[in-house]
Formats: structure tokens, sequence, C-alpha cells
């Protein structure tokens, strides 16, 4: 394997200068010699003679020196321009786009070590932009889970990688799209389905008693009753599928400064009843001082109406229902524990979706609707706070969490 040898230009031009330099002084000796030889040959002296006469023999000799060395030292420096020339064409091609355009290395030298710098630079960004171009080509037939190849410390890496996270982001986007389309399809569907039981049951006592199928009045009245029921049922159901979707829909908040100790207190009041009913006791745990939140009044009180329904309704075993409210860090925390019957686990990851029910004959029984809980959601979320549950043999615990004012976002 041959090594080549490495001479720096400036080395070249130093040798093109010494090089010029010795020839040049060697054609002054020579003209010197040749003029000594014409001088005393007549008739060929006589131009000779009338030079040194008019202009002197050193000037003319300095004359035609530097014309020598000059047109020597351009001649010898030529190629080293031309190949600067040509590198110089190669870099213009390059800037107007043609990225493809190669140089021959012609020296081991600075302007061979530029041409092959310049190769390989356009090699590789010849070689991204095809893997690019082949990234954009897949993510146009709708392969959005293709990844073009980020390379580090790369112009065109960042822009590999905003191509990624566009198709990525493009991706999401879709995946929200058809959520959304099963979601109103499902919507349309749990809606049918709950709409038509109610609405079957009340027709058909009401057939019963337009037919006059009924034994005496005790059973008409006994009939009337069931279809009453059923429709406040239905009444209850439209009610609470009208307000998830306006809240969903984006509805206008009223935000003001609240007591969210007051707010649960005078709920725990308007539970009396129900409380007594079902035999139990409502236990709140506060801090002394109020705890301030910015929140919608009205639409907080559903939430947390269907968070302490839900307690009593079944956690009527445990006998207790404990509210702790307490600040962390930048979130005001509210807790709805009981001590009823656990929540299958199989059942957690779903508790908030609309028209889940755990244990459905369990929630029909009680007039639940599938939801109270989703509604619960979509309120804590559009006062940019988040609920989660938790569920065991000991306590089922509703959480929620709520922006503190005081703390800046």
């Amino acid at each position: 394997m041959t090594t080549k040898v490495y001479i720096g230009i400036r080395w070249k031009f130093l040798a093109v200068f010494l090089g010029c330099t010795g020839l040049t002084l060697l054609f002054v000796l020579l003209g010197r010699l040749l003029a000594s030889y014409i001088i005393v040959r007549p008739p060929y002296n006589v131009p000779l003679i009338w030079v040194i006469n008019h202009i002197g023999s050193r000037p003319t000799i300095g004359v035609f020196g530097v014309v020598f060395f000059l047109s020597l030292y351009v001649a010898s420096t030529r190629p080293l321009v031309r190949y600067a020339k040509e590198l110089a064409g190669i870099l213009e091609d390059m800037a107007g786009g043609r990225l493809q355009a190669s140089v021959s290395v012609k020296a081991a030298d600075e302007l061979g070590t530029i041409a092959e710098n310049m190769n390989s630079l356009s090699g590789q960004i010849h070689t991204y932009l095809e893997e690019i171009s082949y990234g954009l080509a897949e993510i146009a037939k709708g392969h959005f889970n293709y990844e073009i190849p980020v390379r580090e410390n790369h112009e065109l890496g960042r822009i590999a990688d905003s191509i990624n996270q566009m198709s990525a982001q493009l991706n999401r986007s879709i995946q929200e799209e058809r959520n959304a389309e099963k979601t109103k399809n499902d919507l349309i569907t749990g809606v049918s389905h709950d709409l038509r039981t109610p609405l079957t049951s009340i027709l058909g006592f009401l057939e019963i008693i337009d037919k006059d199928r009924y034994a005496d009045e005790v059973e008409l009245r006994y009939y009337m009753n069931i279809a009453y029921e059923k429709s406040l049922s239905l009444k209850k159901l439209i009610d609470d599928l009208f307000e998830y979707t306006r809240i969903n829909n984006g509805m206008p908040l009223h935000l003001r400064k609240l007591d969210v100790t007051g707010l649960i207190r005078q709920l725990a009041e308007e539970f009396v009843p129900s409380l007594e009913q079902a035999n139990m006791i409502l236990q709140i745990h506060a801090p002394e001082q109020p705890v301030i939140i910015q929140a919608d009044g009205d639409h907080l009180v559903r939430a947390y109406e269907n968070l302490i329904s839900n307690a009593i309704k079944y956690g009527t075993s445990g006998k207790y229902i404990d509210v702790y409210i307490e600040k962390e860090e930048a979130f005001v925390r509210i807790r709805v524990c009981n001590y009823g019957e656990p929540i299958p686990k199989r059942d957690l990851p779903y508790i908030f979706e609309r028209f889940y029910r755990v244990e459905q004959s369990r929630s029909k029984a009680t007039g639940g609707t599938g939801l109270g809980l989703a509604i619960t959601k979509s309120i804590i979320d559009v006062h940019g706070g988040d609920i989660s549950v938790e569920s065991s043999t000991n306590q089922t615990v509703f959480e929620t969490r709520l922006p503190d004012p005081a703390v800046p976002a």
C-alpha cells in the first residue's frame, strides 16, 4: 500500500518562488554572457550598444530579469490557481443545489484536503437527503410510525427530527380524530340503549293502562307509579347527558374565589336526610383557616355532590364518610373516603368513562345513569385539576386536586 507524501501548499509556493528566482538568476547570468559575446561582433552589436548607451546595462538586465521571473512564476503557479478555481466552481454548484457535484483529488496538500472534504460532504448530504426523501415518501403513504434516522450535531438532523415530530403529531391528530369518531358512535349507542330501556317500560305500562288490562284501581296506580319512576329516571339521564355534553363542549366558567371547606360543609348539610336514611355519618377534616380556590361554584358543587352521593350509595356498610381537605404544594387536595364494598380492580381504569357502571344491576337499582363520575371528571378537568380513585378492602378514596391560586403556575 502506497502512502501519499503530504506537501503543504505554502512549501509549494516557496519552492516555486525559489525555483523561479534560481532560473531568473541563471537567465540573467546567461544574458550577460550572451551580451559579452555579441558586443564585440559587429554589426549585431549595434542595438546592444545603443541600449547600453541610452538605458544602461543594469536597468536593462533588471527589467528582463523581472519580466522573466513574473512570467515564470505565473506559468508555474497556474495549475494551483486553476485547481483552486475548480474547487470554487464546485462550491458554487453545491450552493446552487447540485449536491452530487464532486471534484478529483489532484494533490496531497491543503487543496487536496479541501477536495476530499467537499466530496465527503457532498456524499453525506446526498445520502442523508435520500434518507429524508424516503422517509417523507413513507409518511406520504400513511406510515406515520416511520422515523427518519436523526444524526446528532447535523443541521439536516434537526430537519429530520422536526419531520419525525410532525409525523408523530399528525399521527396523534388522526388517532384523536378516530377516537372522537368512535366516542361519538359509542355515545350514540350508549344514549340509545339507556333511553330505550326506560322508554320501553313506560310504553309497556301505558299500553296496559290504555287497553284497560288492569284488574282494579290499585293495580292501575301501581302501573302508573312504575311509569312515573321510569319517567324520572329518563329525565335524570337526559339532564345528565345534557350537562355532560355541555361541559365537554367548552362551557364558559364563571370563576371566583371560594372557600372549598365552606362548600363541602354546605353540601354535608344538604345530605343530612340521605345520611340519616342510610344511617351514616359524614366527617370533614380540614384546616381551621379557609382554603381558597378559584372555581365555578355551581359546577364544583355538582362534582362533589356526585362523589358524596356515590359514597352514600355504595359505602353504606362502612357507616362513615370522611372528607379530607388539605393544601399540597401548588394544589388543594380533597379526598372523599368511604368504607363499603371495594370497587373491583378490573373496573378501576374505566370508572370515569361515561355510561360505565360497576355491578350493572346494583347501579340501575340505585338509579345510576353511568354519567355521574364522567361529569365529575369533566368538571375537575375544565378547572385545570385532576381526579383519581383507589379502592381496597379497607376503603375507597376519590381524590381530586385543584390548582391553588395563591401559588404561581
